[in-house]
């Protein structure tokens, strides 16, 4: 069954502005407009959590209307348990899992869930924030959405964060052979030629100029058309027929 539809007429329309959702008085779902930065409603789900896993529950904030609540390494995956079965949260759609690195080298990495319940038209976020220098892992949810599967091996691929109890952690988008530090955090050199070693010291990937008889990045003079010589026959076929006359 259809929500009703507003009509022009519908002179008093209140908008309720909650989880990145905006709905009529009659519930149809419609675009939010004029989001303010902050002091929006949050989502009542942030409350729920809070009285249910108490100090495991860091703190919540709502940023132009989407609520994200911060929660602890140790709880993320009752909490998700709980958002996923419980009957009046029902968050049945696991979006997203990745991460953020900040430049500031004090701030932790944050690790993210973006989760939505199609029943109740919600959205949240949920985070996780790991020191820089300490354990890079957080519990796999692969037993909850199987969706994670890919999205935790790409944000491992991309930041190096372990997902414990994932059944097949593998990178995702480079080979399994690359030894070059992930992509996607900060110390990860744009340009140049550059020695990957790990400190055990510092606990993390450390990045030095190599002289010129040392081996470059594997990447470094990789040459798009290199790959043909080693296409499958019938990959090789396929190609010779694309260059072919018209």
């Amino acid at each position: 069954m259809t929500a009703p539809v507003p009509t022009p007429q519908d002179a008093a329309v209140t908008l309720t502005v909650m989880a990145a959702v905006a709905s009529d008085s009659n519930g149809a779902p419609i675009t939010p407009s004029n989001v303010p930065h902050s002091g929006a409603a949050a989502n009542p789900t942030a409350a729920v959590l809070a009285a249910r896993f108490g100090d495991a529950v860091i703190r919540s904030e709502v940023i132009w209307g989407e609520t994200t609540v911060f929660v602890t390494r140790e709880a993320l995956h009752a909490v998700i348990r709980f958002l996923h079965d419980d009957p009046g949260e029902r968050y049945d759609y696991l979006v997203d899992v990745t991460a953020v690195e900040y430049r500031d080298g004090a701030r932790p990495i944050e690790v993210v869930w973006h989760l939505r319940a199609l029943g109740h038209r919600r959205f949240l976020r949920l985070k996780v924030e790991l020191p820089k220098r300490g354990p890079l892992w957080v519990p796999s949810v692969i037993d909850i959405y199987s969706g994670a599967d890919w999205l935790e091996r790409e944000c491992f691929d991309m930041f190096g964060i372990r997902f414990e109890g994932h059944p097949d952690l593998r990178r995702l988008l480079l080979w399994e052979q690359y030894k070059e530090g992930y992509p996607l955090r900060k110390d990860f050199p744009l340009t140049g030629h550059v020695e990957v070693r790990y400190d055990s010291e510092q606990q993390r990937v450390v990045y030095q100029p190599v002289t010129l008889q040392q081996d470059f990045r594997s990447f470094d003079f990789l040459s798009p058309w290199e790959g043909m010589t080693t296409l499958p026959g019938d990959e090789k076929v396929h190609l010779n027929r694309l260059e072919g006359p018209a």
